[in-house]
């Protein structure tokens, strides 16, 4: 069984941002000036990441109740199906369900290595190289086989209305990128004490990405997030994408905090800095958030706007100290009134 071959990779990966939609046709007498690329991120609506996240969804989900692979794809628009694109997607979903559904897309390497190898070959029609030599993904045979399988049902039934859904995700956040995406890469890189990617980050847009909307993998890094989760809409989106870059370049402030605690014989506090990169996040997008023209009830309040953290109750999940020491403590790092070191070793020391 072959598995992420050495085969040679496309020459080109198709970026499917609001920059590349059509533009009204200039007079003659006008010069077109290509686009200018967006800053900090490149977003991307591919074909074979967006079946396969799609499979893997719909086995867990098929595992987990007692519905039969004809009852879940009716409920996900698939209850026209002819009798052979039915066995085709059945037999799809059995080998996701025996395969992959017990594992977690953020930390199976294996999800990761296939999520990144579907990514690179998204502007290929197949991924065996039969119809181009080029196009042979290297995925292990019987994955290529299913997804081939699959993929004429998917690319009938669900393909386009993902992918407009993708497009439409893109375009609504694209401006948000464009108006705030360097002045929020910068300051978060400030506060992380490290440099920001000096190529744009690549995010895959899918209908489905995780339980929690978006995640990110490391080296490369790449962040995966979700279309359709209304998590990930207007201002909210912003501050998501900022987060899940933000594990790239975190990683002085996990390592700060495991110092801190072996300097005072402490327990690491768990997910501490993940807290941590909720909060900055936040409180980093939250006085942007009022032009980032999202006036939705979620974002929206008399308060101004909500950070993600404390929008979907993290900090009452066992968070409740991180966020006491956060605001004592790491807040006035990021006010700019006491250095790294100080307020790392105050949180250690408070908890």
């Amino acid at each position: 069984m072959r598995l992420f071959g050495s085969s040679v990779r496309c020459a080109v990966a198709f970026c499917v941002c609001v920059l590349t939609l059509l533009v009204p046709q200039l007079s003659a007498a006008q010069e077109e000036l290509p686009p200018a690329p967006l800053p900090v991120f490149e977003f991307h609506s591919g074909f074979w990441l967006n079946l396969h996240h799609t499979l893997y969804r719909m086995a867990r989900l098929q595992r987990a109740s007692t519905s039969t692979a004809s009852t879940a794809a009716t409920n996900f628009g698939l209850g026209t199906l002819s009798p052979a694109e039915h066995r085709a997607w059945a037999s799809a979903i059995a080998y996701y369900s025996k395969t992959y559904a017990d594992k977690d897309l953020t930390v199976s390497l294996e999800m990761i290595l296939v999520k990144n190898q579907l990514g690179d070959f998204e502007t290929c029609e197949d991924l065996a190289g039969i119809k181009k030599k080029s196009c042979d993904a290297g995925l292990p045979v019987k994955l290529t086989e299913t997804l081939g399988l699959a993929a004429p049902v998917y690319r009938a039934h669900l393909w386009q209305e993902h992918d407009r859904a993708n497009r439409r995700w893109i375009a609504a956040v694209a401006p948000l990128v464009r108006r705030n995406g360097l002045d929020l890469s910068h300051r978060l890189a400030e506060i992380y004490q490290t440099n920001w990617p000096k190529e744009r980050i690549r995010v895959d847009v899918a209908s489905f990405a995780s339980s929690a909307g978006a995640y990110t993998t490391l080296d490369p890094l790449r962040v995966t997030v979700s279309s359709s989760d209304p998590r990930n809409q207007g201002a909210e989106a912003l501050e998501v994408l900022f987060h899940e870059a933000s594990h790239g370049i975190a990683d002085g402030v996990q390592d700060a905090i495991f110092r801190e605690c072996r300097q005072r014989d402490k327990p690491i506090p768990r997910d501490l800095w993940h807290a941590l990169l909720f909060y900055t996040t936040g409180e980093v997008i939250r006085p942007l958030a009022s032009n980032a023209g999202d006036s939705s009830p979620s974002s929206s309040s008399s308060a101004g706007y909500v950070p993600y953290a404390v929008r979907q109750g993290l900090y009452k999940r066992g968070w409740e100290n991180y966020l006491r020491v956060l605001t004592q403590y790491w807040q006035p790092y990021l006010d700019g009134r006491v250095e790294f070191s100080d307020a790392i070793a105050h949180m250690v020391s408070a908890l």
